[in-house]
């Protein structure tokens, strides 16, 4: 499941990924925010939580989610990933640097930090 975190700026989409993110949760949910997003601005930046109730990726949910990036490619201003997850922070630490946009991986307990980056 995704859950969208309000609060956070209109061009800021913030989402917690909770148990085992679907397609589905893509599609009607972390989708439609960016898109919205990008209809004020042109322009968007992403804060992604994947803690301690985060399980994985469905197979589908991570092609929706590289489909998603290459077709905004150019959109997302700042990403923040906030987790404790080593596989995750490793692989967007070592892919992080081929989005033109930037990219930064924070610690579950840096989420105040990660919030004040995305919004500078």
């Amino acid at each position: 499941m995704i859950e969208l975190i309000e609060g956070l700026g209109d061009r800021v989409v913030g989402a917690r990924a909770i148990g085992e993110v679907t397609a589905d949760d893509y599609e009607s949910t972390l989708i439609p925010a960016v898109e919205t997003a990008l209809a004020i601005d042109g322009k968007t930046r992403i804060l992604f939580i994947l803690g301690s109730e985060f399980e994985g990726y469905e197979g589908e949910a991570a092609l929706d989610d590289a489909r998603m990036g290459l077709q905004h490619w150019s959109d997302f201003e700042r990403i923040a990933v906030v987790t404790d997850h080593d596989m995750y922070r490793t692989m967007i630490k070592g892919l992080g640097f081929l989005m033109p946009g930037e990219v930064k991986v924070f610690a579950v307990d840096e989420m105040e930090a990660a919030k004040e980056w995305i919004a500078a």
